[in-house]
């Protein structure tokens, strides 16, 4: 078990060494992109990534506040569903309503690596290269 700043510590240097890894891809501008916290330029939208002790998540987000709102856009997502699942060539998981760790409602639309820990030096490859493909 490590302390919260071991715990801390370890996970700067594995989300350094992933922006590393990360910094030759380029957005459509050839612009660099902060990859952890895309800005997808789109309002209470957002494209997330994390690595835990258990698993590695890549995730589209919908956080709008209104419930309404946030049920509209999720399902204007959730009718691109099979466009989405062509171009990725496989299925991700749709879910309408879940709880963020601040107890926030939202919909989010993500793929999970089970199995890998960012606390494992070993694993790090395998997330760092989890859906990563060369443009």
């Amino acid at each position: 078990m490590y302390s919260k700043s071991e715990a801390s510590n370890i996970r700067k240097e594995f989300w350094t060494t992933f922006g590393m890894y990360m910094k030759p891809v380029k957005n459509a501008e050839q612009l660099t992109i902060n990859w952890v916290n895309y800005k997808t330029g789109i309002r209470h939208i957002y494209f997330r990534m994390d690595a835990t002790r258990r698993d590695a998540t890549i995730a589209i987000e919908i956080k709008h506040p209104d419930a309404v709102s946030r049920a509209l856009i999720y399902g204007q997502m959730e009718s691109l569903k099979s466009y989405l699942e062509q171009v990725l060539e496989e299925s991700w998981t749709w879910q309408r309503e879940f709880y963020d760790e601040d107890g926030s409602s939202a919909s989010r639309i993500f793929i999970q690596l089970e199995d890998v820990s960012v606390f494992n030096r070993e694993h790090w490859p395998a997330i760092i290269f989890f859906k990563r493909t060369d443009y």
